[in-house]
C-alpha cells in the first residue's frame, strides 16, 4: 500500500543568488570618496513546471491527477482536510449553488488553502440552461446551448468572456464546458439533446459555436474543456445513469468529430472523454478507458497533447462494474490525464490504485509523471504553479 500522503507543503526553490554590484574606484585626481555599492535584493526565481515536478514525491504526482467533487453550496473542514492529505491537483464544484459569487469565491479560497503545493485547479459545469451549477447574484441565467447556437459567434464569444470572468472572479479557472457533440435533428438522445445542451444538429453550426465559447472563456482566464469526446450525440441512453452505452456509429474519420478539433485548435482546452463505447473505434472499452480512442484518435489523430479528462468515474453507472481504483488506472495507462470523481469517498481507493501501480510498472510511472507536467503546464498558464509551497 502507498505511504499516508505527505501532510506538509514542499519545499521553496532555492533562490539563485546574485553578485553584488562592484565597487567603483576613485579617480586618483579626485578627493571624493568611492560611493556606497548598491546592493540588490536576492530574488526568489519564479517556479517552473521542471522545477516543481523534480521536487515532487510519487504521492504527490498522484495527487495531481485526481479532480475530486466539493458541493457548490459549501464543504465541511474534514472534507476539505482529505483534498489536502491526498494532495490532489482539482476539485469540482458539484450539485447546484444560489449563493453567488461571493459565497462561491470564499469557498474556492477555502479550498486552495486546503491543499499544499501548486495551486488546485478549481471547475465546474457551467454551460447554460439545465446545466448551470453556479447560480445567484454574479452569476445570472445564461441561455442554453441550443440558444446560444441562434447567436452570431462573435455575439456568443463576447457573452462567454463575461461569463468566464464571473467563474474567474469566484475563483473557478476551470469550466467543463462547451459541449461539442452533434445531436442529429429529431434523435432521441437522453444524455444532451433531451436538455438542449447542444449548438445544432449539424457539426459545422456545433464547431463554429464550441469554438466561439470555448475562446471566450481562454478570453477570460478560464480554461475550455471540449465534450464528451470522440462525442454523445448519437446515443440512445445516459452513461450517468445506465450500463452498456454505445455508439454505433462514430468512426475515427467521422465528420462529427470536427467541433472537437474546432474548440482544440482554439488555444489550450482540456478536453474530456466519455464513457460509451464506440463500436467502430474500439469496441472492447469504454472510450475512457481505451488506447485507441484517447492516444490513438485523440492524440495522434488530431495532435492533441493537453490535459485529457474523464468524464464522471465515482458515480457514473456505465463503470460501475470495473472496482473503484481500476477505474482510476485504466484512464490513465489509456493516455488520460486527470482522474474526475465525483464522489469524494472515492478518493482514496483511487489514489492507492494509481500509487501501487506507478511503484510497480515503471512504464505506468512514465505515464504518471506526463500527465502530471501536463496538468502543471496548464496551471503555469494560469500562474498556479506556484500555489503554497
Amino acid at each position: 500500500m502507498p505511504p499516508e500522503p505527505p501532510a506538509t507543503p514542499l519545499a521553496s526553490a532555492s533562490p539563485t543568488p546574485t553578485t553584488a554590484s562592484p565597487t567603483p574606484v576613485a579617480s586618483p585626481t579626485t578627493t571624493r570618496p568611492a560611493p556606497t555599492p548598491t546592493r540588490h535584493p536576492t530574488a526568489t526565481p519564479r517556479p517552473t513546471v521542471a522545477s516543481v515536478l523534480a521536487r515532487m514525491p510519487l504521492a504527490a504526482r498522484v495527487g495531481q491527477l485526481l479532480m475530486v467533487g466539493v458541493p457548490a453550496a459549501g464543504s465541511s473542514d474534514a472534507a476539505l482536510r482529505q483534498l489536502g492529505r491526498y494532495r490532489v491537483g482539482g476539485v469540482i464544484l458539484t450539485g447546484r449553488s444560489h449563493a453567488g459569487t461571493a459565497a462561491t469565491a470564499a469557498l474556492t479560497a477555502r479550498v486552495r488553502a486546503a491543499v499544499p503545493g501548486p495551486a488546485v485547479l478549481i471547475a465546474t459545469d457551467q454551460e447554460g440552461g439545465a446545466v448551470q451549477v453556479l447560480k445567484g447574484p454574479g452569476f445570472p441565467l445564461m441561455p442554453s446551448a441550443l440558444s446560444q447556437g441562434r447567436l452570431s459567434p462573435a455575439e456568443l464569444r463576447a457573452r462567454a468572456r463575461t461569463w468566464g470572468g464571473q467563474l474567474r472572479a469566484a475563483g473557478v479557472r476551470v469550466d467543463l464546458a462547451p459541449v461539442a457533440d452533434t445531436v442529429p435533428a429529431g434523435a432521441a438522445n437522453p444524455p444532451i439533446g433531451a436538455f438542449g445542451r447542444q449548438y445544432g444538429s449539424d457539426p459545422a453550426t456545433v464547431a463554429t459555436h464550441a469554438a466561439a465559447f470555448a475562446a471566450g472563456l481562454a478570453d477570460a482566464g478560464v480554461v475550455p474543456t471540449a465534450k464528451h469526446f470522440p462525442g454523445l450525440g448519437r446515443v440512445s441512453e445516459n452513461t450517468d445513469v445506465s450500463s452498456g452505452v454505445t455508439d454505433r456509429v462514430t468512426t475515427r474519420t467521422d465528420a462529427y468529430l470536427g467541433p472537437f478539433r474546432a474548440v482544440i485548435r482554439t488555444g489550450h482546452p482540456f478536453v474530456m472523454m466519455s464513457s460509451a463505447v464506440y463500436s467502430r473505434i474500439d469496441p472492447t472499452r469504454p472510450a475512457a478507458f481505451s488506447p485507441t480512442v484517447i492516444t490513438g484518435l485523440l492524440r495522434n489523430d488530431l495532435g492533441f497533447d493537453g490535459v485529457v479528462i474523464s468524464d464522471d468515474l465515482g458515480a457514473a453507472r456505465q463503470v460501475s462494474a470495473v472496482p473503484t481504483g481500476e477505474r482510476a488506472v485504466r484512464f490513465v495507462a489509456a493516455g488520460g490525464d486527470l482522474v474526475l470523481t465525483v464522489s469524494p469517498a472515492t478518493l482514496p481507493a483511487m489514489f492507492a490504485a494509481l500509487y501501487d501501480r506507478a511503484v510497480r510498472d515503471p512504464a505506468f510511472r512514465a505515464q504518471v509523471d506526463r500527465s502530471a507536467q501536463r496538468i502543471l503546464l496548464a496551471k503555469q498558464r494560469l500562474g498556479l504553479v506556484a500555489g503554497n509551497g
